[in-house]
């Protein structure tokens, strides 16, 4: 179930960087419990981003079209704190960075 949840969430791009969350190493954890809930602990590539409503919502409408899935809890965390190299080396190759 884990890897839908992800698959799920690969659909969801920053609209700054044109990848998505998976590939840029902001997803840190997801489970689902026995009553549908989908728990994601996530950071930011920055504190203050702009763009933490529009992803939310975005997450939300993404997973919430597994089955599986009756409600999202996202927990936006800082630590460990988001750096280049937790991205794919997609993600990497995409943006240029060795």
């Amino acid at each position: 179930m884990q890897e839908k949840i992800l698959g799920a969430l690969e659909t969801v791009i920053d609209p700054e960087l044109g990848i998505d969350i998976v590939n840029l190493g902001l997803v840190y954890e997801v489970e689902l419990d026995d009553d549908g809930l989908c728990s994601i602990k996530m950071t930011l590539t920055t504190m203050g981003c702009p763009l933490t409503d529009y992803l939310s919502e975005a997450i939300d409408t993404a997973v919430m079209k597994l089955p599986e899935v009756n409600d999202v809890a996202i927990d936006l965390v800082w630590y460990p704190q988001w750096t280049p190299e937790m991205m794919s080396r997609y993600a990497r190759i995409s943006l240029g960075i060795g």
